[in-house]
């Protein structure tokens, strides 16, 4: 059976597969795990490497799981590059990688690793239609993923945690829930219309914007107590005072504009915290 809906081939194919690959939600994610090895900071490359991979893997289940039910089961999508079948390959195909890699991680680190890592491929796989079906979960699905990643990419080097990589989690949990917040609303018309409850939808547009922002302002405020109480290197304010400056720019935007540039600042701040934790500048 035909994997790719149009054309045939082994080209048609790999061009179906790779169209699910989106770098704009995949390389946060990816970046937290090697964030999470940092922290640690004496790195093992295979096993960052390896927990990497499994992570975009769980991401690449996600949006083909979204894909598959936006389209063939919600029809709210115009057209998808993938037949059912071969949705349903994919799909295999993924999990199958993901599992593999969690027996690695299981083999090489402990069951705990392995555990803090599955939570990414349940909220991929249960994202659409269970999560994505109140606001709550609607909003804090991928960010909650980020919050384990970075958790478990710090626990497959270190074999333990520590107060400040649970705190970065709480911090990225916290920011990216408001960036969602906002990504939601961009589809407000659309998902009112189908009774699909987003943030945007359950408080309005205005409201929802207005909480967006103030999650991002509590993310950020506590960066800022945790540097002052040494609990983050005292040069993480710096990633603060950046991704509030970016933030502001997009006060007077659109939803759509306002995601596409606060997700980008989310990098920078990442950057300036990996920076912050390895160098120390101003220790």
């Amino acid at each position: 059976m035909a994997i790719a809906r149009h054309g045939t081939g082994a080209l048609a194919t790999l061009r179906a597969l790779a169209s699910q690959v989106h770098p704009v939600f995949m390389l946060p994610a990816v970046a937290a795990s090697v964030f999470g090895s940092i922290l640690a900071r004496e790195v093992t490359l295979t096993l960052a490497v390896l927990h990497a991979v499994v992570v975009f893997c769980e991401l690449y289940t996600a949006h083909i799981k979204d894909g598959y039910v936006d389209f063939y089961v919600r029809d709210e999508d115009d057209d998808h590059p993938l037949t059912a079948h071969g949705c349903h390959i994919a799909l295999i195909g993924a999990s199958a990688l993901v599992f593999s890699g969690l027996a690695l991680i299981f083999l090489a680190v402990g069951p705990v690793a392995a555990l803090l890592t599955l939570p990414g491929w349940l909220i991929a796989y249960f994202h659409a239609p269970q999560l994505d079906s109140n606001p709550m979960t609607t909003t804090m699905g991928y960010p909650l993923g980020i919050a384990f990643t970075l958790v478990s990419g710090y626990y497959v080097q270190a074999g333990s945690l520590s107060t400040t990589v649970v705190a970065f989690g709480v911090v990225f949990l916290v920011i990216l829930s408001g960036i969602k917040v906002i990504d939601d609303a961009k589809d407000y018309q659309y998902d009112r219309s189908i009774d699909k409850r987003t943030a945007a939808v359950a408080l309005g547009r205005d409201r929802a914007r207005q909480s967006a922002f103030a999650l991002m302002t509590v993310g950020l405020a506590v960066v800022v107590v945790l540097a002052v109480l040494g609990v983050f290197p005292t040069s993480s304010i710096v990633a603060v005072v950046a991704f509030a400056a970016i933030a502001t720019v997009t006060r007077r935007m659109d939803a759509k504009h306002t995601t596409m540039i606060l997700i980008r600042g989310s990098y920078v701040f990442l950057a300036l915290l990996v920076a912050a934790v390895w160098f120390r500048p101003l220790t």
